[in-house]
């Protein structure tokens, strides 16, 4: 059963000057789930990031936040928010146990090494405990990012292009870290410009596109349904033409007529027009092939596709 923790309504978000970043913002977020929301610059992921947390106000719309309207009942809301930004500001000389438990007590919460400890160990920052956050590399400063926004156990955590910057080896220990907090119940909402990042750890995946949600979708379902799929058939004998029988949008002839490629989707295949089907009309046209390989679209050509068509 579908339990929301996060439902947004009707969200706009107007500034002075007359800028929309949002447009009639309709959104849930599920219980325990990781949801990728993916969007070009200046589409409006960070604007609707700080309404949820509270930080900007909305011209329009409201936001609930497992049951608390996050205007009229902003703190209790906000407790249950923990927010990590691209940027660890102006503490370089504090060290990393210090700043941790600093931002548990901005929430009003009683001192409780024991938490710290298990947070600080979870992200492997135990060791690092002491130090001062200017003498950490740019990955433990992002670490320890997370570690403040959990500072206060919130069961939600917003995580803001959280591996920009970071190498691949350190984006793959990162994606691990979300993964056990996921495992640990806390819900994770992310933005990111690594459609990889959405591809790896997603459960659903949101397209912000100029202030609007384009699409909504569980990863899976997402990649069946929009993602092209290629199979090329190497032919023991070019063809100059395809035959009659075979003309179709989704054939197309390469390398001199010794390749044949077929792009198709899910809907073809649900349609009877899919692979076994072309097999056996090569079958009856006598065209004999040697090798094939497939091909599916990633996730990126999928989002490239679907901003190109809604620009």
């Amino acid at each position: 059963m579908n339990d929301p923790i996060i439902t947004i309504e009707g969200l706009n978000k107007t500034y002075e000057g007359g800028f929309q970043a949002l447009t009639r913002v309709d959104l849930t977020i599920q219980r325990g789930e990781i949801f990728a929301l993916l969007g070009p610059n200046g589409a409006g992921k960070t604007t609707l990031i700080s309404v949820v947390c509270g930080l900007v106000n909305p011209s329009q719309g409201h936001v609930v936040v497992d049951g608390y309207d996050n205007v009229s009942h902003y703190r209790q809301a906000r407790e249950l928010i923990g927010l990590v930004p691209q940027e660890l500001t102006n503490e370089a000389f504090e060290t990393v146990w210090n700043t941790v438990s600093f931002s548990r007590g901005l929430f009003g919460k009683s001192p409780n090494p024991a938490h710290i400890e298990k947070v600080l160990k979870s992200l492997a920052l135990w060791d690092k405990r002491n130090n001062r956050l200017m003498t950490l590399s740019g990955g433990m400063k992002r670490r320890v990012l997370i570690a403040k926004a959990l500072s206060h156990e919130p069961r939600i955590l917003f995580l803001d292009e959280p591996t920009a910057g970071v190498d691949v080896e350190l984006r793959r220990d990162m994606w691990n870290v979300v993964r056990g907090l996921r495992d640990n119940g806390v819900t994770i909402i992310l933005t990111t410009h690594y459609i990889e990042e959405a591809e790896e750890m997603a459960d659903r995946i949101g397209v912000i596109n100029r202030g609007e949600i384009v699409l909504v979708e569980e990863k899976a379902a997402l990649m069946n349904k929009l993602g092209s799929k290629q199979l090329t058939l190497q032919l023991h004998t070019p063809l100059t033409v395809l035959p009659a029988a075979l003309e179709q949008d989704e054939l197309s002839l390469t390398a001199d007529g010794y390749e044949l490629v077929y792009t198709y989707d899910g809907r073809q295949e649900e349609e009877g027009r899919g692979i076994s089907a072309l097999l056996t009309q090569l079958e009856k046209a006598g065209i004999g092939f040697k090798d094939l390989h497939t091909r599916q679209s990633s996730l990126e050509d999928i989002f490239v596709d679907l901003v190109k068509e809604r620009s």
